[in-house]
């Protein structure tokens, strides 16, 4: 019966050095994104969390559809605020993995498309090459399709 006990109390002891162990070590499981420069947020950090995408997709059809731009939810608004600076105290593109973007993105493991397009730094009127768009690629577009108002004349 003691020995029973014993068992019981070690087990407890293991069980609970384990959850403490695991509290302690919560910091390290989740992402830390660095914060903004602004006050706060356009919407609350919780919020925000959970719906970006769909205030993204929101926003840009907003965009492409109707030429509504600048407002509260736009991709350029959360890249200027939310620039992450490197040690030459520029900007980092998403290709750096201190990207604001990329510390909850590569947790998650999802792979964005944004940054094909659109600048992944604020003042930056073109996407990170690394990307795999770049003048090149748009270039060998427009050949395309110059070649093909051609063929119809």
């Amino acid at each position: 019966m003691i020995r029973g006990a014993r068992i019981a109390l070690l087990l407890a002891l293991l069980i609970a050095s384990q959850i403490t162990l695991a509290v302690g070590e919560e910091s390290k499981l989740v992402p830390h994104p660095p914060k903004g420069r602004g006050e706060q947020c356009v919407a609350a950090t919780d919020f925000m969390r959970r719906n970006h995408m769909s205030l993204m997709k929101h926003q840009r059809d907003e965009t492409v559809r109707e030429g509504v731009r600048g407002k509260a939810f736009s991709l350029t608004g959360c890249i200027d605020c939310h620039a992450v600076n490197g040690a030459d105290a520029k900007p980092v593109s998403y290709a750096d993995s201190r990207h604001f973007c990329r510390s909850c993105h590569d947790y998650a493991a999802v792979s964005i498309d944004c940054f094909q397009c659109h600048a992944s730094r604020p003042g930056s009127e073109r996407p990170h090459a690394a990307q795999g768009v770049g003048s090149t690629a748009l270039a060998a577009v427009a050949a395309y399709f110059q070649g093909a108002a051609n063929d119809r004349k």
